[in-house]
C-alpha cells in the first residue's frame, strides 16, 4: 500500500514553498525546498524532490511527480515553469526548463537547461532533451538528443498520461541523514546511508541520494557533492569519488572511481569498474561500459560513452563554479529547519 505524509518543506533564503492546496499525495521523503509556487492536486512520490533555491519554480495544477524524480533550476540562469496536467514518472528531471500543457515526462528522462517543450508533447522513458531545445507541441520525441517521432493524438496522448501515472509508486524513504550533516558534511534529511560512507570537509550529499556501501567502502573527497536522487552502490568493490566532483541529479555509479575535478552529468549511469580520470566532463545522460576508462582532459558522452571533444577553461569554469554554489546551498539548507508541511486544521 502507498505511504502518503507530508512533503518535507524547508526555506531558501527565507523563502518558503506556497501551496495552492493540499497536496493530493505525498509519498515517504518528498521534499519541496525554497522559492516554489505549486498548484492543486499535486502528486509527489517517495523521495521526489522540487528545490528551488537558485531561482524560482512555478508548478501549474495536477502536477504528478514519480518516485525518484527531480524538478530543479540553474542558479540565476533559468527557472523551471510546468504547466498544467503535467506528468512526469520514476526517476525522471525537469531541470530548469519550460514545460507546457499536458505534457508526458516519461520514466528516466531528462530534460535540461533553456529548453522549450510546447503543449502536449511526449517524451519516452530514458530520452535526453539537450540544453535550449524547442519541442513542438503533439509530438512524441525519444532518443539522446531526442527526436520528433510521430504525432500524438488526443487519446493517444491521455493513454501515456493514464500508463506513466498507474506506474507512479511512493515507496518508503528508509533511514535518513539528520540534515545538519556531521561536521562540515551536508547529509539532506531525505537521503539514505548504509554501511561504510567517508566524506570529507565541504561534501554535500543532496535530497532523495541513496548511498549503500554495503559489505564495502563509499569514500567521498573534499568539497564533493553529490545531487538529488543519485545513487552510489557498492556491489563487489569500493566506490571512490575524489574531492570537487559534482554528481549530477539522478546519476547512478556502481563499483566505480570517479577522480578529482570532473562532473558526472544528469542522469548518467557509470557502470562497475569504470574509472572516470580527473578534468573530465561526462555529458548528461551518459552511460558507460564496464571497466571503460574515462581519460582526462576530454568531454565524454554518449550509450556507451566516448570523447566527442576536449576540455576549455570556459568548460573547467563551469565546473569550478558549481562547487562553491552547492557549499552555499548547503550552508542554507543546514541552516534552517525542516519540516512537515502542516496539514489543514494544525498549528
Amino acid at each position: 500500500m502507498h505511504e502518503k505524509c507530508p512533503p518535507l518543506i524547508a526555506a531558501y533564503h527565507g523563502m518558503s514553498p506556497e501551496f495552492a492546496g493540499e497536496p493530493a499525495f505525498a509519498g515517504a521523503g518528498a521534499a519541496v525546498l525554497g522559492r516554489a509556487r505549486l498548484g492543486r492536486g499535486l502528486w509527489l512520490g517517495a523521495r521526489s524532490v522540487i528545490r528551488a533555491d537558485g531561482h524560482h519554480i512555478h508548478v501549474g495544477d495536477d502536477f504528478h511527480l514519480g518516485e525518484g524524480a527531480t524538478v530543479h533550476i540553474a542558479h540565476d540562469v533559468y527557472p523551471t515553469h510546468v504547466g498544467q496536467n503535467v506528468t512526469a514518472g520514476k526517476g525522471a528531471v525537469i531541470h530548469a526548463c519550460t514545460i507546457g500543457d499536458n505534457c508526458v515526462i516519461e520514466r528516466g528522462a531528462v530534460i535540461l537547461d533553456g529548453s522549450e517543450v510546447a503543449d502536449g508533447v511526449v517524451v519516452t522513458a530514458g530520452s535526453v532533451v539537450f540544453p535550449r531545445s524547442k519541442l513542438e507541441a503533439g509530438w512524441l520525441y525519444s532518443g539522446s538528443p531526442a527526436q520528433r517521432v510521430a504525432r500524438v493524438s488526443a487519446s493517444e496522448l491521455a493513454s501515456y498520461h493514464q500508463q506513466t501515472r498507474n506506474d507512479l509508486s511512493a515507496g518508503k524513504a528508509g533511514p535518513a541523514g539528520d540534515g545538519a550533516g556531521r561536521g562540515h558534511v551536508f547529509v539532506a534529511p531525505t537521503a539514505t546511508l548504509a554501511g561504510r560512507v567517508t566524506m570529507e570537509e565541504g561534501v554535500g550529499v543532496w535530497y532523495g541520494c541513496r548511498l549503500e556501501a554495503g559489505s564495502h567502502e563509499i569514500r567521498i573527497g573534499e568539497g564533493t557533492n553529490v545531487q538529488d536522487n543519485s545513487t552510489i552502490l557498492c556491489e563487489t568493490r569500493d566506490v571512490e569519488i575524489g574531492p570537487d566532483v559534482t554528481i549530477g541529479h539522478n546519476v547512478l555509479l556502481v563499483d566505480c572511481r570517479v577522480e578529482r575535478a570532473s562532473l558526472v552529468g544528469i542522469g548518467s549511469r557509470i557502470a562497475a569498474g569504470t574509472v572516470i580520470e580527473s578534468d573530465v566532463l561526462v555529458a548528461a545522460g551518459t552511460e558507460t561500459e564496464p571497466d571503460q576508462r574515462l581519460t582526462g582532459g576530454k568531454v565524454w558522452a554518449g550509450r556507451p560513452a566516448r570523447p566527442i571533444a576536449d576540455m576549455t577553461d570556459a568548460r573547467r569554469g563551469m565546473l569550478a563554479a558549481t562547487l562553491p554554489m552547492y557549499r552555499d546551498y548547503a550552508t542554507q539548507f543546514a541552516g534552517t529547519s525542516h519540516q512537515p508541511m502542516l496539514q489543514p486544521g494544525e498549528e
